[in-house]
């Protein structure tokens, strides 16, 4: 997940001439698509003992090499599983013309390892910069499993981590990097950590930065297991910082209605005081606020219902939202049901009343060719097509055994990265 837009051309200032990216989502909506974008693609689980890569894919629909992989980056190490990716500057540098949109931030959840790409030097083969290496994290802030990656305004880059160095999750919190990737040390306060990491988004006209909860290092690495839900080590709640003090103002615990909540977004309006987490396990996306008081609460706006299933591990199936996007004009949400492997939009024009416009199927564990069937209400069962691109059916792209997980980062309007698996 990230925010920020910027074109090649431009080196790294987008449209206006000023700092990276746009004065507001409006002004990143009517600017240039995309003519690159960089995907992270990762070996974890996969069997394959290789690098995880950098790849730059071309989505220049007027281009020669249009929608293939023109470069791959490999990392110089081998079992990182590089995460949520973001840039050294953003649209929150704006009004700073000496900001420029040059490195690409690439946590490694697994290796504790953080690596700043140049993308400046050549948009179409990026390079290696630099490596920020574990130990140091560790040494100097007790951080590890760092995640998702975000810059500020001041120039400093913010990551959160999920857990010290032996998988706890009572040391995670969140580190600063400086604009040259030293590390400076703890954004939160002391005594100020969450109970969980994951993903966070700030507001800076509320004064506000909230974060998601995921689990515990110790429990995650080690493969999904229920009763660890059970005992404690995952979360389910949503952690209210002061922006930019790093004090915890507020927990809000979202029940069993809100379990594993995962990616977080506002809306983009920076005026608004509201916004969207998906909750995996319990298939609900929840929209939390500012009430008149000044507190924040919450409220389930989309659950997914489960399908009832034969030849799966459990009678009924979630959907498991993971990743999802907000439109820049705060019109449309879209989200991933990872199992269910349908693609969802919603108009979000009333975010109390989301309405389901759209939907896709893509993937998932109920398409022809599987062993999964769906059972409808009137005991007949049904499965899915999954669409070919190019030829290419996304169930082989999604089940091949050179398969990687993904994070894309656009360089032009790369607001948003979304993840998932092929």
């Amino acid at each position: 997940m990230a925010t920020g837009t910027e074109v090649v051309s431009d080196n790294g200032h987008g449209c206006c001439k000023k700092g990276p990216g746009y004065a507001t989502p409006l002004e990143a909506m009517s600017g240039p698509g995309e003519s690159l974008i960089y995907v992270t693609c990762v070996y974890s689980g996969t069997g394959i003992e290789k690098p995880d890569y950098l790849a730059t894919v071309d989505v220049d629909s007027n281009s020669p090499t249009y929608s293939k992989v023109i470069h791959r980056l490999p990392m110089p190490n081998v079992g990182d599983e590089l995460h949520h990716t973001g840039w050294n500057s953003c649209s929150s540098c704006h009004g700073d013309p000496s900001a420029a949109r040059r490195y690409l931030v690439l946590p490694s959840l697994i290796s504790g390892r953080i690596y700043a790409i140049d993308t400046l030097k050549d948009p179409r083969a990026p390079s290696l910069h630099k490596v920020v290496e574990p130990a140091d994290i560790v040494n100097k802030t007790g951080l590890a499993y760092p995640h998702t990656s975000h810059c500020l305004a001041s120039g400093d880059v913010m990551v959160s981590c999920l857990g010290d160095k032996d998988g706890n999750a009572e040391g995670n919190g969140f580190l600063l990097l400086d604009s040259e990737f030293n590390v400076k040390g703890r954004w939160e306060k002391p005594g100020h950590s969450p109970t969980f990491g994951y993903d966070f988004w700030y507001q800076p006209r509320h004064n506000i930065m909230i974060s998601s909860s995921w689990g515990a290092p110790a429990a995650f690495t080690k493969g999904f297991n229920l009763q660890h839900v059970a005992d404690g080590l995952y979360g389910r709640h949503l952690n209210v910082y002061s922006w930019p003090n790093g004090e915890l103002k507020q927990i809000l615990d979202l029940g069993d209605t809100g379990l594993l909540p995962l990616e977080i977004r506002f809306l983009h309006d920076p005026s608004k005081d509201s916004g969207f987490v998906g909750c995996a396990l319990t298939s609900n996306m929840v929209r939390f606020f500012k009430t008149p008081d000044g507190s924040w609460s919450h409220e389930v706006a989309i659950s997914v219902k489960p399908l009832k299933v034969q030849n799966w591990i459990l009678p009924e199936m979630p959907g498991l939202v993971t990743d999802f996007l907000i439109s820049l004009d705060d019109r449309f949400l879209y989200f991933v049901n990872w199992l269910h492997g349908d693609v969802r939009q919603y108009s979000i024009e009333d975010p109390e009343k989301p309405v389901l416009k759209g939907q896709v199927w893509v993937g998932g564990l109920i398409q022809k060719g599987s062993s999964v069937v769906a059972e409808g209400e009137d005991g007949k069962t049904w499965q899915y097509d999954v669409p070919e691109i190019q030829t290419a059916s996304l169930w082989n792209s999604f089940h091949t055994k050179n398969s990687c997980q993904i994070c894309i980062c656009g360089i032009a309007n790369s607001y948003s990265i979304s993840y998932g698996s092929f």
